[in-house]
């Protein structure tokens, strides 16, 4: 999730105000014509995840916002260890209990981070949900195009992915190989994935 503050512009940079998404998700056909802030994470699921929920995280955040402070924002109670591995072309970036906050952040800015999420939930009828997002890029009550990439390594586990949701579908596209599913999506409003698993060969 990413919030604007003290923009000397009442909207996020080089964004129009005249069609603003309020929230609901829609998958975008095409990629805007400008570049958006890319969000990429990487989890791996470790056998000790199929008992305590917690997930190994890696993130980078690209395409940030020219604006004087932003933040990123985590569930207080599914994330710990929250790291900043490195930053470039932001003037300061700091963790702020469950939050990364940012100032000053230039053209070409990155950010990248790690941290154990618990994002592993089993169900009573033995299967596994991996739950992610909300995934966003909100300023005041409007929400912006933004791109999210996640990859998501299960091979330490015997694991066996069911199916992703949402759908495949044009603005979410899924590939899986061997023991690791992707998705790329292209959206606005606000996207949550879950990636349902069954123990042992299907």
């Amino acid at each position: 999730m990413e919030r604007w503050f003290a923009s000397d512009d009442p909207a996020p940079p080089e964004l129009s105000t005249a069609h603003v998404n309020e929230g609901d998700l829609v998958f975008l056909t095409r990629a805007p014509q400008k570049a958006v802030h890319h969000h990429r994470s990487a989890l791996t699921i470790m056998r000790a995840s199929l008992t305590d929920g917690w997930v190994r995280m890696q993130q980078c955040h690209t395409n940030l916002d020219r604006v004087a402070r932003a933040q990123i924002v985590f569930r207080q109670d599914r994330i710990r260890d929250l790291h900043i591995d490195t930053w470039d072309n932001i003037e300061n970036a700091w963790v702020e209990g469950a939050s990364v906050q940012l100032t000053n952040i230039q053209t070409d800015a990155r950010l990248c981070l790690s941290a154990w999420t618990r994002a592993l939930f089993n169900n009573e009828d033995g299967t596994y949900t991996l739950y992610n997002g909300p995934f966003m890029r909100k300023f005041l009550d409007g929400y912006y195009p933004m791109r999210v990439s996640m990859d998501v390594d299960f091979a330490d586990t015997d694991l066996q992915l069911l199916y992703v949701s949402p759908q495949e579908q044009e603005g979410f596209q899924v590939s899986t190989v061997g023991s690791k599913v992707s998705f790329d999506a292209w959206f606005e409003g606000r996207l949550k994935t879950e990636f349902h698993f069954s123990k042992g060969p299907l």
